[in-house]
């Protein structure tokens, strides 16, 4: 930002939330290091048996199921708005020397409807239990992809249930599960 204020240089900021899913061909997905620290890689490695258990943090917050509330974006979906950045910076077609946009779908999906779409979509039953709330932990958290979709003439198009299927069917190659 500094940068941008001292200098011509035009940058594009994309502020995203929740990035989960693979490549249609399976080839590329996410495979954190160690313990994962997102929800949909700690969904897969309990199905495919690497993780006894998931653990659902809380259950009290005030949405419709308990659950804490977030947004979702699949990561194909993620990349064509990289690349509609990248061509609006080339074509000089910015507003601002700096813009930033929200990148998600704009709805919030609850830790459990999360859970049970993954059930749903991949007739795998998950070990989960509900434990205490995290600390730091808010109640829902989603984009307002207003700006993004009206600018850039960018929206999410994939679904909660295709996200999901393509976490899955990475999981199973990487794992060499059937």
């Amino acid at each position: 930002m500094i940068l941008v204020r001292v200098s011509n240089l035009k940058s594009i900021a994309l502020r995203y939330f929740n990035p989960i899913g693979a490549h249609d061909s399976s080839k590329i997905g996410e495979l954190p290091l160690g313990v994962p620290q997102n929800l949909v890689p700690f969904i897969t490695q309990t199905a495919a048996g690497l993780r006894d258990q998931l653990s659902i943090f809380g259950d009290d917050y005030p949405t419709e199921d308990g659950s804490c509330i977030r947004d979702y974006i699949h990561v194909v979906d993620l990349a064509k708005a990289h690349v509609i950045a990248l061509q609006r910076l080339l074509k000089n077609s910015h507003d601002n020397q700096f813009e930033t946009f929200n990148i998600g779908t704009g709805r919030g999906s609850s830790v459990l409807e999360v859970v049970n779409a993954f059930e749903k979509v991949t007739q795998q039953k998950l070990n989960y239990k509900i434990v205490d709330r995290r600390e730091g932990d808010v109640i829902s958290v989603y984009a307002d992809t207003k700006k993004a979709n009206d600018v850039l003439g960018w929206k999410a198009e994939k679904s909660m249930e295709e996200s999901l299927l393509s976490s899955w069917d990475w999981e199973k190659k990487v794992r060499k599960i059937k």
